[in-house]
Parts: structure tokens; C-alpha cells; sequence
């Protein structure tokens, strides 16, 4: 089992597809009233280093995602965003007061035939979040993934050295008990830990440094798309915590 995960990351990492790759929603968590806030999409490996250039390949191939904010009172809009050198750009001028989600989904990605690696054909889904907090009332962030895999953050204090983070995943508005959730900084530091039966994780948070926390679920439901049959659904969710 171990080989064939390896293998499978080698794949991933090493080649145009780059599949074990995930986006993530860089953004500041404080956001000011009437002031522009910018936001920044990208997709690679935080912790290995690795920010994949926009009219890359690898890029390419997840270029369908769309990009939502979601208010503090529900009003949902879509984001333009605009390609730079290694990411999507895109901003928002905040209204109200309290807690924005941003979220970025993507169900609209080939059809991956694996195999030869002895992981199966499936079809991979991305969805990922960040907030933007403005002014000092904080919220859990918004559910926004009722077909798929995701994080919400229930944490009720401002992130920073020691403070404790508390998340919930899950899947098809469900919570997605004793699934695996890991948690990156730079320099190959990682962590793994495992949800509780109600899909929460807590930990606290030792440096002051980016953490991109990643979670996976592979849904057994065989299907087509665009004329091309699968044997499961690969889910990959994230959330993006900045340093402050």
C-alpha cells in the first residue's frame, strides 16, 4: 500500500496532470469596510514548494473553477478573476461588517485513467475556502458544497501563535466522520489528524506561518462525463489559513 501511494504522488507531482496538486484561496483574514480586498488563486503543493504557472499545463487542465463570495448576509456573488504569472486575481469591496466565505469549486476536470498505477479511473472535484473577516465579530464560514466535500470554520477567536483552530468537513452537507485531514506549512512540515464522528478537527496553531489544511474522499459512484466513464468520484477540498 505504501508503494503504490508513493507511486500515485510521484504521478501526481512529477508530471503534467499533477493531480495530488490542490488549489488554495490566498487572502488576508482582515478585511476594512468600502476598502478593496484582493484575492489570489492558486494551485500546486504549498509545502513542497510548488506554484504552478497559469498558462502551465498543469494549470490549464483545472481552469474551470468559478469563484463565489458569499456575504455575511448570504448574498452569494461570482468573482471575475484575471490570470497573472502563477495565479488568479480577484477582488471584492466589502459592505457589512462580519464574516465573508470565499469559495472556489471545480467539478469541471477530465476524466483520469490511472490503471497502470493501480488506482482506477475517477473523476477528481476541487473545492476550496478562505475568509475575510471585517471588524471584530466573528462567524462560522458558510456552507457551499451540497454535492461534494468541504471545510467550514467554526473557530470563534482571530488566528495567531497558540490559538486554536476548529473545523468541520463535510460531504454532501453531512458531517464526514474518521476521515483523514492534513495540514501543511512550508518546508515539508506536515501533520495528519483524523475527524471526530460529528467532522470536526481541533488543533492549535504553533508558528505564525500559512497552513493549507487538505482533505480527500474518494465517492464509490461510477458515472459519465463528457463521454467518458468512471469508476468514482476523487474529492479534494481546502482551507487556507494566513499568517497575521
Amino acid at each position: 500500500m505504501k508503494s503504490k501511494i508513493l507511486i500515485f504522488l510521484w504521478l501526481l507531482l512529477g508530471t503534467t496532470q499533477a493531480f495530488a496538486h490542490y488549489f488554495w484561496i490566498e487572502t488576508a483574514n482582515a478585511g476594512k469596510l468600502n476598502m478593496e480586498h484582493k484575492v489570489k488563486i492558486r494551485f500546486g503543493e504549498y509545502t513542497y514548494g510548488i506554484t504552478e504557472k497559469v498558462e502551465g499545463e498543469a494549470f490549464k487542465n483545472v481552469g474551470g473553477f468559478s469563484l463565489w463570495l458569499i456575504a455575511p448576509d448570504g448574498k452569494k456573488t461570482l468573482l471575475t478573476t484575471s490570470p497573472a504569472k502563477d495565479y488568479y486575481l480577484a477582488s471584492f469591496t466589502p459592505s457589512q461588517k462580519g464574516t465573508y466565505t470565499l469559495a472556489l469549486d471545480n467539478k469541471n476536470i477530465k476524466v483520469l485513467d490511472y490503471t497502470k498505477y493501480d488506482f482506477g479511473i475517477f473523476k477528481p472535484q476541487y473545492h476550496c475556502k478562505s475568509k475575510v473577516v471585517v471588524g471584530t465579530e466573528m462567524h462560522p464560514t458558510k456552507t457551499t458544497n451540497p454535492k461534494g466535500i468541504e471545510i467550514t470554520d467554526l473557530s470563534k477567536k482571530p488566528t495567531g501563535i497558540g490559538s486554536e483552530v476548529k473545523l468541520k468537513v463535510l460531504f454532501k452537507n453531512k458531517p464526514l466522520p474518521e476521515n483523514e485531514v492534513k495540514i501543511f506549512v512550508n518546508d515539508l512540515w506536515s501533520k495528519e489528524m483524523e475527524t471526530a464522528e460529528d467532522g470536526t478537527v481541533n488543533f492549535k496553531l504553533p508558528w505564525n506561518t500559512t497552513y493549507t489544511v487538505e482533505v480527500t474522499y474518494s465517492e464509490k459512484t461510477p458515472g459519465n462525463f463528457e463521454g467518458m466513464d468512471y469508476e468514482f468520484i476523487w474529492h479534494c477540498a481546502t482551507y487556507y489559513i494566513p499568517p497575521q
